[in-house]
């Protein structure tokens, strides 16, 4: 990851998507993102990797400990990936308390909140969930 902060990759993110007229090209740059995610190994996509609450399958993949935390995540959607590719540009590889204090202003300032659909928004708050889950549980 660069080494501007999180706060910093927020705001590279929020400039980015104004840069779109229209939610159909702010989608499609999400699926573009996600097409740049890396994959996930076959044998990293198991069923003890799935998040609960995505409605598509997403694997969340977690490394490190409290000072550096990184994440690898991957799904079988496109949009979703795109989902993730965003949160991992914010909250991988930081410190426990660095992503326990930055909190998701992206979602709602590039219209995430606005366009999502609900099963897509309850994806990504259990993907914010488990970053945080993570970030929490290192700090113990």
């Amino acid at each position: 990851m660069s080494e501007a902060t999180a706060d910093e990759a927020q705001q590279a993110i929020i400039e980015e998507f104004s840069f779109f007229d229209d939610w159909m090209e702010r989608y499609q740059y999400l699926i573009d993102l996600g097409k740049k995610l890396p994959p996930l190994a076959e044998d990293e996509c198991t069923d003890d990797r799935l998040l609960a609450g995505c409605q598509s399958n997403v694997w969340f993949l977690a490394h490190g400990d409290a000072s550096h935390l990184t994440f690898r995540a991957g799904s079988d959607a496109a949009i979703v990936s795109g989902l993730i590719a965003l949160l991992l540009r914010v909250y991988s590889g930081r410190s426990a308390e660095e992503i326990l204090a930055t909190e998701p202003e992206f979602v709602d300032a590039i219209g995430l909140s606005e366009h999502l659909s609900p099963t897509r928004a309850n994806g990504l708050d259990a993907m914010l969930r488990a970053v945080r889950n993570v970030a929490h549980s290192t700090q113990h």
